[in-house]
């Protein structure tokens, strides 16, 4: 028998559905069979578990063992099936010329039993090689059928994890999970931050499916998909109508979809410390003021410099300023004239009715463009016909958002105390989304002589109504 003193074993599973690494285990315990049949030691396991070999994905177990080779601390390599070892021809080959470079003449298969270090044993690998890989392929066009299938017919994929707010099964309704993002989308349309509402579900002890904590990404895909509103998406895209109960309206995620659209536009963060960011101007240049934090209280101040571009002359401490505004706000808020002027056409059936005139107009886009890359019509065609319809969906867009923006305001109508009260209960964000539905900006005037508290003259509010 040949003796090799230190054995690599290699197992991979493409596919672990149980999560217990079984099918590891069984051809670790095939391997282990041969080297002792061959006589050989073995002084490492290298398993790649739940990871394809198709994909190119990166092996973290398969490339340390490379290195481990190519160091010459393993001196050969027992792998259950070829297949288990790479499914990509060029990959073999790699494999092949890696341990040539390292000097490693001893390589074996449980199933076939070749040795790919002889002429014969090589190409009768490389024959398997090639079969796995069309197999691979053949494997991956009938998923994407299938799931191409499903998506037509309004039916959920599976998965290792159920989606949040529905059972594993993926149709029926987790009603607990349903009321979690009927709230989370109503304060986000009411102007609160992803981030906050992180923060929210943590601190209700909410986590997402897998049992960890929430991420700004993981909840925007949440309130983003298709799926809470009753909709079939597939690579992206809405295909049509799901088999499964629809948590939001289809017209109220197009508000939301619209909230993130304007946020990614504006390149607006939402404020943390600065109710006021982003709305004050100084009265000496007009520039925007930007908050600035000392060691013993927050300020707005005029910054001068290439990035900024104002005089640098005007600062005002913030929490005055903050509480004179908010104060303005509240009166407005508990004045019923100036309410019932600024929600105006801003109802429920009037979003319903955007939306729907919005996702008709983009079908037509579709449509048009379908129709040129089919040579239906001429470039010049598809040009004329297009600007009306984008300009349409511009202002479209415009007003869906405008109707969106005023969702701040729900609930915080009323006598002055009952809205001071709800006022109270708000976080930032929200407080900082109410204020600027109703405040275009307001003017900071530089101070007077002698002055040591905020004027409330220096204050100078234009109201948006």
């Amino acid at each position: 028998m040949t003796t090799v003193k230190a054995a690599a074993i290699y197992a991979r599973i493409s596919s672990d559905a149980e999560g217990a690494g079984l099918g590891v285990g069984r051809q670790v315990a095939d391997c282990e069979a041969l080297a002792e049949r061959l006589g050989w030691s073995v002084a490492e396991v290298y398993s790649d578990n739940d990871i394809s070999a198709y994909s190119g994905k990166r092996r973290p177990a398969y490339e340390r063992m490379l290195e481990d080779l190519r160091d010459g601390h393993r001196d050969a390599v027992i792998v259950y099936h070829v297949d288990r070892l790479t499914r990509r021809p060029i990959e073999l080959e790699q494999f092949v010329a890696a341990m040539d470079a390292a000097k490693v003449r001893h390589v074996r298969f449980v199933v076939g039993d070749s040795d790919i270090m002889t002429g014969d044993g090589l190409m009768a690998v490389r024959m398997m090689g090639a079969v796995a890989a069309h197999e691979s392929a053949t494997k991956s066009r009938r998923i994407l059928r299938k799931h191409a299938e499903l998506a037509e017919q309004g039916r959920p994929n599976g998965g290792p994890l159920r989606p949040f707010g529905f059972e594993k099964d993926r149709v029926t309704v987790r009603q607990d999970e349903a009321a979690v993002i009927r709230t989370l989308v109503e304060r986000f349309l009411a102007g609160e931050s992803l981030r906050s509402l992180c923060v929210w579900l943590d601190a209700e002890g909410i986590t997402t499916v897998a049992g960890g904590p929430w991420r700004t990404p993981t909840l925007r895909n949440l309130l983003r998909s298709g799926r809470i509103a009753g909709l079939r998406e597939h690579r992206g895209e809405v295909v049509g109508k799901a088999v499964w109960p629809q948590i939001i309206t289809p017209q109220t995620r197009q508000r939301t979809l619209t909230r993130m659209e304007s946020q990614t536009a504006s390149g607006r963060r939402a404020p943390r410390r600065y109710l006021l960011s982003g709305l004050l101007r100084c009265g000496k240049c007009g520039t925007r003021l930007f908050s600035a934090a000392r060691q013993a209280s927050r300020r707005y101040v005029c910054s001068s410099g290439p990035d900024h571009g104002g005089c640098g002359r005007l600062t005002v401490v913030a929490e005055p300023v903050e509480q004179l505004i908010a104060d303005a706000v509240l009166m407005r808020l508990s004045n019923p004239a100036l309410m019932q002027q600024l929600a105006g056409g801003t109802s429920d059936e009037e979003s319903a009715a955007l939306a729907e005139q919005l996702s008709d107009e983009r079908g037509r886009a579709d449509e048009l463009a379908a129709a040129y890359a089919t040579k239906a019509i001429t470039m010049a065609e598809w040009l004329t016909a297009r600007d009306p319809i984008q300009a349409r969906i511009t202002d479209l867009e415009r007003r869906l958002a405008r109707v969106t923006n005023t969702a701040a305001l729900d609930g915080l109508t009323g006598p002055l105390e009952v809205v001071q009260q709800r006022w109270a209960d708000l976080n930032l964000d929200r407080q900082a989304a109410v204020v600027r539905t109703l405040l275009d900006h307001a003017v900071i005037q530089p101070v007077g002589p002698g002055q040591r508290t905020l004027d409330p003259n220096r204050v100078q509010a234009h109201w948006r109504v």
